[in-house]
């Protein structure tokens, strides 16, 4: 019974951890994204118009898949079922390891948002590009920002019972 409540001790220990390296990163990448649009706007006048009509085209279509693509990547990474089958093949270690990776791979899904609008900026001087960019980023770090409640759910929810664990037969 003591080595039960000792692996659950150490388990929130890893959560509480990894969930604050997670939420640092993010909200790292939150300021970056702000920090961003302050510079187009500090350099708005020093930077020269130019029109580029294609590359207005492919960054809103680049931007649009990123966006969509940060949904369908944590909704997929995150389905119930996957998240069951990690839980009973790699406890609860190897959920949140699936919890951290997927929420800084959108993460950085929309960092790379934020990044391409003030490169189009820098190449254009239209600032546009940075804040409607940065409104889209800020949108998919928020959607993907990890609370220590969700995290916890998921672990009680999909991480199988230790005692249970160790009674079960090896699978072939």
């Amino acid at each position: 019974m003591e080595s039960s409540n000792l692996l659950t001790a150490s388990i929130q220990s890893e959560l509480i951890r990894r969930h604050k390296a997670t939420v640092r990163i993010v909200g790292i990448l939150l300021v970056g994204t702000a920090v961003l649009a302050l510079i187009a706007l500090l350099t708005k006048s020093l930077l020269r118009q130019q029109q580029n009509p294609s590359l207005d085209i492919a960054l809103r279509i680049t931007i649009l898949t990123f966006g969509l693509g940060s949904i369908a990547l944590r909704r997929t990474k995150f389905s119930a079922m996957r998240l069951q089958d990690i839980g009973a093949l790699k406890g609860p270690s190897g959920l949140l390891d699936t919890l951290e990776k997927t929420t800084l791979k959108v993460a950085f899904l929309g960092a790379a948002i934020a990044l391409m609008g003030f490169v189009a900026t820098l190449l254009t001087g239209n600032d546009f590009y940075t804040y409607w960019s940065g409104v889209v980023a800020v949108a998919v770090l928020l959607y993907c920002f990890p609370t220590h409640s969700s995290w916890q759910r998921t672990l009680q929810r999909f991480a199988p019972n230790q005692d249970a664990s160790v009674s079960l037969p090896p699978r072939f």
